[in-house]
């Protein structure tokens, strides 16, 4: 039977998978032809797996026994360069890791391996996640599959657009600053930043420590939580990360959760406000409380905090990149030359951009001024939200300013690309939860809805994100 990949939904496909209407390598080799026809044009993957098929007759064998079935068990994966995979290539899009093999599995892999999934194969992204659009790859820019003149956002735009172009049933992507939601919202997905800690990052390529977290892209909020809840837990290798029990944040809505909106509308696209008030008008008919006006202190220094913060770390993170111990290589003069030579070429412009920043913030003479104050900042932005928290219980925000933009658009002015990160960055500044759900298209290109949560209370965000779908 032919498989309807675009209504497909990871429930359905279980249930279908169950029954016996199709079988985990048809569903595979379904994705696999999508990917054969599409991704020379769209560029969501790097590399596809030669074993796919090999993977999902495990998992069909698995669905025969009926043992140790689970709703991911023979569910189709896109996951991003920057996640490990045993014995897999991992370059995190860039060409200093060039032919460099994973010596192990992220937890987050070994998670998914033990439920049954199927991974497809590596996903482009920014280099090292830096980037808002993926046109930072050292492997070429992602198409938006609706609008292929359009970035598909970034950094994870890979894993959203091998989703949104049905090249896969879910994806895994990195979310440092929004690279998990704002593709999400250009491509028409739901994108969930969890808890900072509720997911483990080890076998994950770091980019800003104390910022990464790993989520999912799926079709649907049931959907996402279905990975999250496979996925998060605490790992004795991420001594960051928590269990579910850490926070037990109480609601105050007593029969739906109370929504908050932030009055930020200036420098945002008029059909993104438009679709946006639109989503607050539905919440309201269903029965919601919305409050309006909500006021964060601060919250307007969000992105000069993390174009501090980020950069820094980013600096500290890829120090190790020498070109010594594994990946590129290229010789110098004497050792230090070397060094020079591989990280001048190795690097990307938007890496490179970022290193040189952060060593200067960090630097003799300009730590305090830049940094120290960064982290001060960074602790009231937070302390504000859990003021905000105190009479809300989400607070609703665009995802991104603007639908996707046209690639090539804003390569030439960082600002004007950093600025897209806008709604995004405070959920990882404060290492709440934040979740985009699509909110309806302006013209033929889809724009999103953020809500985000008290630390540790996903439960919250599913429950919103699903009754959005029902309004």
């Amino acid at each position: 039977m032919a498989i309807d990949l675009k209504n497909l939904t990871i429930e359905k496909a279980h249930a279908a998978l169950v029954r016996g209407d199709f079988t985990a390598v048809a569903l595979a080799q379904a994705y696999l032809d999508v990917i054969a026809s599409k991704n020379k044009e769209i560029n969501a993957y790097l590399e596809v797996y030669n074993d796919v098929i090999e993977q999902a007759k495990v998992a069909d064998a698995r669905l025969a026994a009926k043992t140790d079935v689970t709703m991911l068990t023979g569910i189709s994966f896109a996951i991003k360069d920057n996640i490990l995979i045993k014995g897999r290539i991992a370059t995190s899009a860039s060409k200093i890791l060039e032919g460099f093999q994973a010596p192990y599995d992220a937890t987050v892999i070994e998670k998914l391996k033990k439920a049954g999934a199927v991974f497809i194969g590596r996903t482009n992204m920014d280099e090292f996640a830096m980037g808002g659009s993926t046109e930072n790859s050292a492997f070429g820019v992602t198409k938006n599959p609706y609008d292929t003149s359009r970035v598909a956002g970034g950094s994870s735009g890979g894993s959203a657009a091998a989703v949104a172009m049905d090249g896969a049933l879910a994806a895994l992507g990195s979310d440092t600053g929004g690279s998990i939601r704002q593709p999400a919202s250009y491509c028409g997905l739901v994108g969930l930043k969890p808890t900072y800690g509720a997911v483990s990052r080890n076998g994950v390529m770091a980019m800003g420590s104390s910022l990464d977290q790993i989520g999912p892209f799926a079709k649907t909020v049931g959907d996402a939580e279905i990975i999250f809840n496979t996925i998060r837990g605490q790992d004795p290798l991420d001594s960051t990360t928590i269990t579910a029990e850490t926070f037990s944040p109480k609601r105050l809505g007593k029969t739906k959760p109370i929504i908050g909106i932030i009055n930020y509308e200036s420098g945002v696209d008029a059909r993104v406000m438009e679709k946006f008030n639109e989503a607050v008008a539905k919440y309201e008919k269903a029965g919601y409380e919305v409050r309006r006006g909500i006021t964060i202190p601060d919250i307007d220094y969000s992105l000069a905090v993390y174009y501090v913060v980020m950069p820094a770390e980013v600096s500290s993170n890829l120090a190790r990149f020498d070109g010594v111990r594994f990946g590129f290589h290229k010789d110098g003069k004497n050792g230090i030359d070397d060094y020079f030579e591989t990280r001048g070429a190795g690097f990307g412009k938007e890496a490179r951009r970022r290193i040189l920043l952060g060593t200067y913030v960090l630097s003799s003479g300009y730590y305090d001024a830049y940094y120290n104050r960064a982290i001060a900042l960074r602790r009231t932005i937070t302390a504000g939200f859990e003021k905000a928290f105190e009479g809300v219980d989400i607070i609703m925000t665009p995802t991104a300013p603007s639908p996707a933009f046209k690639i090539g658009e804003k390569v030439s002015d960082p600002v004007a690309m950093y600025l897209e990160d806008i709604f995004t960055v405070p959920a990882n500044l404060t290492g709440m939860p934040a979740i985009s759900v699509p909110a309806g298209f302006a013209g033929d290109l889809p724009v999103g809805i953020q809500l985000t949560a008290r630390h540790g209370d996903e439960k919250t965000l599913f429950e919103a994100g699903k009754d959005f779908y029902g309004i």
